[in-house]
């Protein structure tokens, strides 16, 4: 399967693959038709970057320029981090994928099947979530065949995804490191390694790295947050102990664990959104997420889903 996967990428096709992160949707990094196809199957918008997955430091550097913070944060990779770095000139990145900017989002993913792709292709992998854009990420097989159906070829994980929220963004071409989209990787966590403090990016700021754009992550169905109770014609997303209880309820963590919770979000919210469109629930009422460390990430996702 990873070397069918391979020569699909190499002939210029799409991919859809799982990392420690959601499952991406990946085509050849070099080539522009590739990447446009990529842009054309996700109706996403040609003004929203994608994130370059390699699988090595020397692959990176052959692609973007490292500066002192980039190389501390290394320590991070492989693992859930990208990094908004200087496109190296003459480096062999498809315009599309950069959205034209001077800039290239760039990270060594964890995951075993994802690496064993890039490998096994010999090309840097452009990769946005496989979902339609805007919609909700793709956290299992079955949510990235609903949303392409045999569009694309799919490389099956068998164990689940990691983590199930997108990496953390950080800027690195700027003076001053800029937090671009919350995720596993904590602002303390990067704080702690870089000895400095750092920014967080506004909804004002330019958008140089997927997940800024204000309506994202969304199900088809409402949502209402920082919910306490439920109100007629709702259905509850609980975490910990909160109560939001009629049927079809779900808990992202009876015990309050926000790894656990992050790990369920689109999960649980596919199945919400699902149940909700069955039996003409208008509304997913979710239950306050504390706004600390990993809650940081899942909250910016029901906020930008919530749009």
């Amino acid at each position: 399967m990873i070397n069918k996967g391979a020569a699909i990428i190499k002939q210029g096709g799409l991919v859809a693959f799982p990392t420690e992160t959601v499952y991406g949707l990946g085509a050849d990094a070099s080539n522009q038709q590739a990447c446009l196809n990529i842009f054309k199957a996700k109706g996403r918008p040609s003004n929203n970057p994608l994130i370059v997955h390699v699988d090595s430091i020397k692959k990176a550097r052959d692609l973007v320029l490292f500066n002192d913070d980039a190389i501390k944060l290394t320590e991070f990779w492989p693992g859930p981090l990208t990094m908004v770095l200087p496109k190296k000139a003459g480096a062999q990145i498809a315009d599309c994928v950069t959205a034209g900017l001077a800039t290239v989002a760039i990270r060594i993913p964890a995951d075993k099947i994802a690496m064993e792709l890039i490998k096994a292709s010999g090309r840097p992998i452009a990769a946005p979530s496989a979902n339609k854009s805007g919609r909700l990420s793709a956290t299992t097989y079955q949510h990235v065949k609903e949303s392409f159906g045999d569009e694309v070829f799919i490389l099956k994980s068998d164990t689940k995804i990691a983590y199930g929220l997108e990496s953390t963004i950080i800027d690195l071409s700027t003076s001053t490191p800029t937090i671009l989209r919350y995720g596993f990787i904590t602002p303390e966590a990067i704080k702690n390694v870089l000895g400095k403090e750092i920014a967080i990016a506004s909804d004002l700021s330019e958008i140089k790295a997927p997940g800024m754009l204000h309506k994202h992550y969304a199900p088809k169905t409402k949502l209402r947050l920082n919910a306490v109770n439920l109100k007629t014609g709702e259905v509850g997303l609980n975490f910990a102990s909160s109560e939001l209880n009629t049927n079809g309820s779900m808990n992202l963590s009876k015990n309050g664990d926000l790894v656990e919770a992050a790990a369920n979000l689109f999960d649980y919210l596919h199945q919400l959104d699902k149940f909700s469109l069955e039996h003409g629930i208008a509304i997913i009422a979710v239950a306050p997420i504390p706004d600390t460390g990993v809650g940081l990430a899942i909250n910016d996702r029901l906020r930008r889903a919530a749009e």
